[in-house]
């Protein structure tokens, strides 16, 4: 497998979450969940920004790509907000699990059917089994 390092990478972005999920749950409680979120925006924007200086600019090729692929900018506010409102109520451990079993499945989804631009890749009957463990595992933790 070439992208074994991809591995340890999206281990990390997914500790990562978590550790975003911790810090927006009181940050929410004390400001306000969409102060936070945008707070948490603002953030990631002005790192962003430094790192485009950097960078041979694209933005023109932004704007040449189909516009449908530029709504995923409406998911990343809704699911921080998610984050900074669940956290809270049912702890980061819950949270982080039944937003996993989520994306587990709608991912399993696009994947089979190749939506989104994506390769095909078959769901199986071990792929199924993953997402029954971790529906097991939200009903466990709860």
């Amino acid at each position: 497998m070439k992208q074994l390092w991809i591995f340890p990478l999206v281990v990390l972005a997914g500790m990562g979450l978590s550790v975003e999920a911790g810090l927006l749950g009181p940050l929410g409680e004390e400001i306000g969940h969409f102060w936070a979120t945008l707070g948490i925006f603002a953030i990631g924007s002005l790192l962003l920004t430094f790192g485009l200086i950097f960078s041979r600019p694209k933005l023109s090729l932004m704007f040449k790509q189909p516009r449908w692929q530029l709504t995923g900018g409406i998911l990343g506010p809704i699911y921080v907000v998610a984050l900074t409102i669940a956290t809270p109520h049912i702890g980061v451990g819950l949270t982080m699990v039944g937003i996993l079993f989520g994306q587990v499945a709608t991912s399993l989804i696009i994947d089979h059917w190749g939506l989104l631009g994506s390769h095909k890749r078959a769901v199986d009957k071990y792929r199924i089994g993953a997402l029954v463990a971790i529906l097991a595992a939200l009903w466990l933790i709860q």
